[in-house]
């Protein structure tokens, strides 16, 4: 059985004093609420020390990072590594979200460095795929999923796809107030799974876990958390008030 994750992007929002509200206020609710799933807290850099030390304190939840520099060190000013982030004790890190895609021109192969950069340093990467809408009504989101899957992910080895988490993000449906209906979501989800198991085997693509990311909240996860191959959510607006994100992960552990 996979266990359910539950990860929260807070993306560009709130300043020190709101995020470290946030953040208490979110340890209070899994101490109460006692949610059984894989939580992970994703701040923006600024309050990734802050954030981790709340995570070793309680030992409520992860962290993880919204971003990585591809490169181990050097001239890259305003970028993070991976070394840095292992350094604070970083659990997570999101590679290849959309608005990393649009508004950066990422491709694949950039993503590609940065996953095997993060699982050098024995970090997560939670590496995000999707279509715009365009690409949905043309009927081709499954050839630029597979392209995505299969250039971001297929230089690895069996022994570092056992360390990946996917998260599949139709982008029609981010920040938008729509979402993918539950079967959508499952037949992307189930398309994903099969292509890991052509190329990595059955057993590794029964342990993947496969997020939903674009609109989830805390209306709408039940139904398609219900689904065989949704493991969780990749959550944007709802992870930041805490009683939306841990009745998220409430109906995640169900």
């Amino acid at each position: 059985m996979r266990r359910k994750i539950v990860a929260g992007n807070w993306k560009m929002n709130l300043d020190f004093q709101e995020a470290q509200d946030l953040v208490e206020n979110i340890a209070n609710l899994c101490e109460d609420k006692q949610p059984d799933c894989d939580i992970v807290i994703c701040p923006p850099y600024l309050y990734l020390e802050m954030v981790t030390d709340m995570a070793d304190d309680t030992q409520l939840f992860y962290v993880g990072a919204q971003n990585v520099n591809e490169n181990e060190s050097g001239a890259f000013t305003g970028e993070v590594s991976a070394k840095m982030l292992d350094s604070l004790g970083t659990n997570f890190c999101i590679v290849g979200h959309s608005e990393r895609r649009k508004y950066f021109n990422e491709d694949n192969a950039v993503l590609a460095a940065k996953i095997s950069k993060l699982l050098q340093y024995q970090i997560v990467p939670i590496y995000c795929v999707g279509e715009v809408l365009e690409e949905r009504e043309a009927n081709t989101h499954f050839d630029v999923i597979k392209k995505q899957v299969e250039e971001g992910l297929f230089h690895l080895d069996v022994a570092d796809m056992e360390n990946i988490v996917i998260a599949y993000e139709p982008v029609w449906a981010i920040g938008t107030g729509k979402t993918a209906t539950p079967a959508q979501a499952e037949e992307v989800h189930k398309f994903i799974r099969t292509l890991i198991a052509e190329k990595y085997g059955e057993d590794i693509a029964a342990q993947m876990r496969i997020l939903y990311g674009g609109s989830c909240n805390a209306k709408n996860a039940a139904d398609l958390f219900a689904q065989p191959d949704i493991d969780g959510g990749l959550i944007g607006g709802a992870s930041l008030k805490a009683e939306d994100f841990i009745s998220i992960a409430v109906q995640a552990s169900k």
